[in-house]
């Protein structure tokens, strides 16, 4: 038979078509051997056997047809895009056409030989053969190089872009579980069809996680499906993984793990590719060289397997999810510090006075500024006056934890001496001076936390309130702070208005004192600029609404508080810390109130002895007599040999027994011990072992030496030998 090259070509093509399922199964047997990463998943050597029977039919049938037919087929276009996405390289698909290209041209070559011996004939088709072949490959693979690098530049934006997503949506809070959230909701989204979250129990409380990373809570979930498997263990339940399980190997390695099931491939749409998950990732989340759990992607039903850009996503967003948790971890255990810090150095709880009742709050700010250093106090004087103090640090952090509790301690100790509230705002005025310097100081501030202010600039505000039961009055200043409120007993509400005073820390000028009547049921507020400049309030419209929710009557002094709050503040915590004093005033009576002027002649001891006495008697208190005459003996001769006229003798029934002498003199006097043959300096040492305790406040004109006897204290000396008042030495 006569063959042109063109019919001899054609011949071979149509003979080696009718066997081309044998041709197909060799070239995939070759391939397989010398492109393995083609063929090294079900799935993917699927499209690779697909990829190759209709490259050889297209090209068979070209060959046979002529050169205008010989066309690549439709599909390849996509099994390239495909390829790109599960990341196999361009060579690997390049290689493949060259080795098919090969196997082709020995097939064709082959089927000449046996229908002709003519060389120069075969010579000629073969040289039209590989023309063909080789513009057919050349065409095919620019296709699929062009759609390879398209899906290529296609998936890198994607990726980017939703790695881009992940620094937006992880990490909005400094909560660890809304964190975890967030990353479960993102990855539902673009990565995985569920997602669990598994964090190490001691990395929530923010401490430093454990090494054996056994026990994890489980923080957060996400799934298309409503009850898949990854939903067998509940939000916030305990669990460990056994070992060897990918997310226990994540763990203890700290590398993920990817897992592929054997399944239904995931185009196949049977019933069990549809319930089952046939691919897993296990991402360790690990910042700053500690891992703090585990995140594990699924995919099941017709979702692609993950490929190895799935996992370097995965732990691109892990790994950013790991970051704002560890952040979120230090934050809450530096939280924890500064509150327990704080927490530690407010009042735990408040003394029982008969001069005021009183209830309070205090509420920390919200997460976004951490603590801060608002304090009050309640700090029992003598004369059954009462201290009441509310204050505020600038800043948050522990810092101002820190400063508060200092100037907390500072203030109990100038109250301690009795200073009246405009001279103890100016020693606490100084006292915030010097902290300012010594922080501002070089080597000042060892240590600065991110979330505090810098170095040296402490400041504060401060009201500071002195009440007398007695007076039934309030003596008031502040530095700064907030004016406090008081509900009279008809209902009315007013809004103090006492002399600013610059805040603490700043100096130059003295503060100045008001005085207020309080008539016994009077109700005064005492605040922080929390509670009157949340939810964006200026000071006049909070102070408004504060009058307006006072005015209101309540069944309590609790349910004031709970009602100022609720009505002053968000929903949600406030955006600054907020601290809440009430205090309703009580009267002492003359019932309870004695008093006389002494004549300053040493027998008016004996005279104030006897009025003791008696009055003791009216009150009940015979048992008092030997104790409280001894102690006002001492106290009214002192004032008789060294002070200065008027002398006045006050005795207050509360608590205790209140013993007061006044007089015009400033001399302070003080507790020594006497020597063996001295004739003085006994006097006050007696009376510091009589009383529960005693001391000196100074008033603008002379000084009260008080003494508080124990109502039912032990008999003094008991057990010693009997001994009369006329032989202690100074006693008259």
């Amino acid at each position: 038979m006569d063959f042109t090259a063109d019919s001899l070509l054609s011949r071979a093509a149509h003979d080696l078509g009718l066997g081309a399922d044998r041709l197909i199964h060799d070239l995939e047997l070759r391939l397989r051997c010398e492109v393995p990463e083609l063929w090294d998943e079900p799935d993917l050597a699927r499209i690779a056997g697909e990829n190759v029977a209709d490259h050889i039919r297209a090209a068979l049938f070209g060959v046979e047809q002529g050169p205008s037919v010989v066309r690549p087929p439709v599909a390849h276009v996509e099994r390239a895009r495909q390829l790109a996405r599960r990341g196999r390289p361009l060579s690997a698909m390049l290689r493949a056409f060259r080795l098919a290209q090969a196997h082709v041209l020995d097939s064709l070559l082959g089927e000449m030989l046996r229908l002709t011996s003519d060389a120069e004939l075969i010579g000629a088709a073969l040289r039209k053969l590989i023309a063909m072949t080789t513009e057919y490959v050349d065409r095919a693979a620019e296709l699929d190089v062009l759609a390879f690098h398209e899906e290529r530049d296609r998936r890198v934006q994607w990726r980017l872009s939703v790695v881009n997503e992940a620094g937006l949506r992880i990490g909005t809070t400094l909560d660890t579980a809304r964190t975890a959230q967030e990353l479960a909701d993102l990855s539902v989204e673009h990565l995985a069809d569920a997602v669990t979250v598994d964090l190490l129990d001691s990395a929530l409380d923010g401490d430093v996680p454990g090494k054996d990373g056994s026990v994890l809570r489980r923080v957060a979930r996400q799934s298309l499906r409503p009850n898949g498997p990854e939903s067998k263990i509940l939000l916030q339940q305990l669990h460990s993984y056994p070992s060897g399980s990918p997310p226990a190997r994540a763990l203890a390695t700290g590398r993920p793990v990817r897992q592929q099931r054997d399944a239904a491939h995931p185009g196949s749409g049977s019933a069990d590719a549809t319930r089952r998950t046939h691919s897993t990732l296990a991402v360790p989340l690990r910042a700053r060289d500690v891992i703090l759990g585990v995140a594990q992607f699924f995919r099941h039903g017709t979702s692609d397997i993950y490929e190895d850009e799935d996992l370097l996503l995965a732990q691109e967003i892990g790994a950013r999810a790991a970051v704002a948790i560890d952040n979120a971890r230090r934050y809450t255990h530096a939280r924890t510090t500064a509150l327990t810090l704080q927490r530690s150095l407010l009042p735990r709880t408040v003394p029982e006075q008969s001069a005021v009742e009183v209830a309070y709050r205090y509420l920390p700010a919200g997460a976004q500024l951490g603590v801060g250093g608002d304090w009050y106090d309640v700090i029992p004087l003598s004369g059954a006056r009462v201290a009441l103090v509310v204050g505020d640090v600038v800043g948050h952090g522990i810092q101002a934890a820190a400063t508060m509790g200092r100037l907390r301690t500072a203030v109990r100790t100038l109250a301690d001496i009795d200073l009246p509230p405009d001279e103890l705002l100016t020693h606490l005025d100084d006292v915030v001076i010097r902290l300012s310097a010594e922080a501002a100081a070089p080597g000042g501030a060892t240590f600065t936390a991110p979330d505090t202010e810098a170095p040296g600039d402490i400041g504060a505000t401060c009201l500071y309130a002195v009440y007398d039961p007695v007076a039934s009055c309030c003596t008031l200043a502040r530095a700064g702070h907030m004016p406090p409120a008081v509900v009279r007993p008809d209902g009315s509400v007013e809004i103090l208005d006492l002399p600013a005073g610059l805040p603490l820390g700043l100096g130059g000028l003295p503060f100045e004192t008001a005085q207020v009547d309080l008539p016994e049921g009077s109700l005064l507020v005492l605040y922080t600029n929390g509670l009157i400049q949340a939810c964006g309030h200026d000071i006049d419209a909070g102070l408004t609404r504060l009058r307006q929710v006072l005015a209101q009557p309540f069944s309590s002094m609790e349910a004031t508080c709970d009602a100022v709050l609720e009505a002053l503040l968000p929903a949600d915590r406030p955006h600054d810390d907020v601290a809440l004093l009430l205090t309703r005033t009580h009267a002492l009576g003359d019932r309870q109130v004695a008093s006389w002027d002494v004549d300053p002649d040493p027998a008016a001891v004996a005279r104030a002895r006897a009025s003791v006495a008696e009055q003791l008697s009216a009150w009940g208190l015979e048992e008092l007599d030997f104790t409280a005459g001894l102690v006002v003996s001492e106290l009214v001769t002192n004032a008789i040999r060294y002070g200065l006229p008027p002398i006045r003798l006050r005795l207050i029934h509360d608590r205790t027994l209140m013993c007061e002498v006044s007089d015009a003199s400033s001399t302070t006097p003080h507790l020594r011990r006497a020597r063996l043959f001295d004739e003085g300096g006994r006097g006050l040492l007696l009376v510091a072992q009589l009383a529960e305790g005693w001391g000196t406040r100074h008033a603008r004109r002379g000084k009260t030496v008080w003494a508080a006897c124990a109502l039912d204290g032990p008999e003094p000396f008991l057990g010693a030998i009997e001994w009369a008042a006329d032989d202690i030495s100074g006693l008259v």
